[in-house]
């Protein structure tokens, strides 16, 4: 059964905002478009998204076509209910929320979605060392190198980029929101399980597997734990004690 807690997450929405979206005519496809920008701003206590977000993303995001999410969102776009903030270093459009509703409907142009040279402003952020994401690259490498070196291979992390690492860590956490315990459980288990510790040796591929990794893990426990086991002996002893309690032999409870 499906539980959702407010302390899991959850995204801050004025009022007044969803009683004017309420009632300005947008089709399902929209409307969901409308819910995905929400939940990457106003749901990370933002204004904008953080990252562009491409039209494969989006799509996948609200379960529709490649095709339907361009048109929509075009179409968001010259209504000014979304808006466009730049486009990251592979082209994919910041967005934000229009939240003066008073703008909505004043025709805008949909910006071209043309990637950008870079900029100092968009290349991959640096993390010090005591950062968690930092810290959690050099654990990973610490326990890839045990396995890269066992397995013969160690050249192929030999020149690992501990800064990308920790990118891929942050957008795992940040981005795709997983838990921090979680990743460490899944790095621990992987860098053990005899089939992915040699499949799984950077940063990005774990973050790509991430999830079928988890899932895997916890059938492997699943399975470790052990069934308890009945004892034929455990009934009888409890038996004598009913007996000798001054119950009944014929009311004794059998099953």
């Amino acid at each position: 059964m499906a539980s959702p807690q407010l302390n899991h997450g959850h995204t801050r929405i004025a009022n007044e905002i969803l009683e004017k979206i309420m009632k300005i005519n947008l089709n399902g496809t929209q409307f969901r478009l409308v819910m995905a920008v929400w939940r990457y701003t106003y749901g990370f206590s933002r204004k904008t998204t953080k990252y562009g977000m491409s039209i494969s993303q989006l799509a996948e995001l609200i379960d529709a076509s490649r095709s339907q999410v361009d048109r929509e969102l075009k179409s968001l776009i010259e209504q000014n209910i979304i808006t466009v903030n730049g486009v990251d270093s592979k082209g994919a459009r910041i967005l934000s929320f229009q939240k003066n509703y008073k703008e909505w409907g004043k025709k805008q142009v949909a910006p071209s979605h043309k990637k950008e040279k870079k900029t100092k402003s968009n290349k991959m952020k640096k993390y010090d060392e005591q950062n968690t994401y930092y810290k959690m690259a050099k654990y990973f490498h610490e326990r890839i190198s045990i396995v890269a070196k066992e397995a013969g291979v160690e050249h192929l992390i030999a020149k690992a980029n501990l800064q990308r690492y920790a990118d891929d860590f942050r957008k795992l956490v940040e981005l795709d929101g997983v838990d921090k315990r979680q990743v460490k459980e899944v790095i621990d288990w992987v860098t053990q399980d005899e089939f992915w510790k040699t499949n799984i040796l950077s940063a990005a591929k774990l973050r790509q597997q991430f999830m079928k990794l988890a899932i895997r893990m916890n059938a492997d426990k699943n399975k470790q734990q052990p069934k308890q086991q009945y004892d034929s002996r455990d009934k009888e002893i409890e038996f004598q004690r009913f007996v000798q309690g001054g119950g009944d032999p014929d009311d004794f409870n059998w099953n």
